[in-house]
C-alpha cells in the first residue's frame, strides 16, 4: 500500500552524511510526516553524545514517527562495535490515521535510507527497551 508521500531530498543526503560519518557527528535522526502529509521530513537530530535512551525519548507517547539510531554495543567476540537500526514507532495509544499513513508511507523512507539493514517495527515502549528488544536483535547481525 502507498500513500503517496514522498521523502524529501535533505533525509536522504543528510543520512549519507551520518552513515559515513561525515560533519557534524550524530546519534540519530526522528522522521516525521510533514502536516500537508506529502513528506517524510527530519524532525529531530541526536548529537553523538545522546544515547539510545534518549532517543526513545524523543519518541511521542502518542503520535507515529521514524527514527534511525547508531546503536553502539559489545560484540560476541568483546569488540566495541555500532549498527545502524531503523525503528518505525506505531504506538497502540495513536490514532487510526495517522497509523495507516506510517505504516503505508515506511516502504518509501526505507528506501531513501539505503545501509540500514536492521528494520524493528514497535508499538509500545517494551518494544524498545535496550536491553531485551533491541540488543538482541543487532547482535545477530554483528
Amino acid at each position: 500500500m502507498s500513500t503517496g508521500v514522498v521523502v524529501e531530498d535533505d533525509v536522504a543526503e543528510q543520512f549519507e552524511d551520518f552513515k559515513l560519518k561525515k560533519g557534524e557527528p550524530l546519534r540519530f535522526f526522528i522522521y516525521k510526516v510533514s502536516k500537508d502529509k506529502k513528506f517524510i521530513e527530519i524532525e529531530k537530530k541526536g548529537t553523538y553524545d545522546k544515547t539510545y535512551d534518549d532517543f526513545v525519548g524523543e519518541l511521542p507517547e502518542d503520535d507515529c514517527r521514524y527514527g534511525v539510531v547508531d546503536v553502539d554495543f559489545e560484540s560476541a567476540d568483546g569488540r566495541e562495535t555500532s549498527k545502524l537500526v531503523f525503528i518505525s514507532w506505531n504506538p497502540d495509544t495513536a490514532a487510526v490515521r495517522p497509523k495507516m499513513l506510517y505504516s503505508g508511507s515506511k516502504e518509501a523512507i526505507k528506501s531513501a535510507l539505503n545501509g540500514v539493514g536492521i528494520h524493528i517495527n514497535a508499538t509500545d515502549y517494551s518494544e524498545l527497551d535496550f536491553e531485551t528488544a533491541i540488543l538482541p536483535v543487532v547482535k545477530k547481525f554483528a
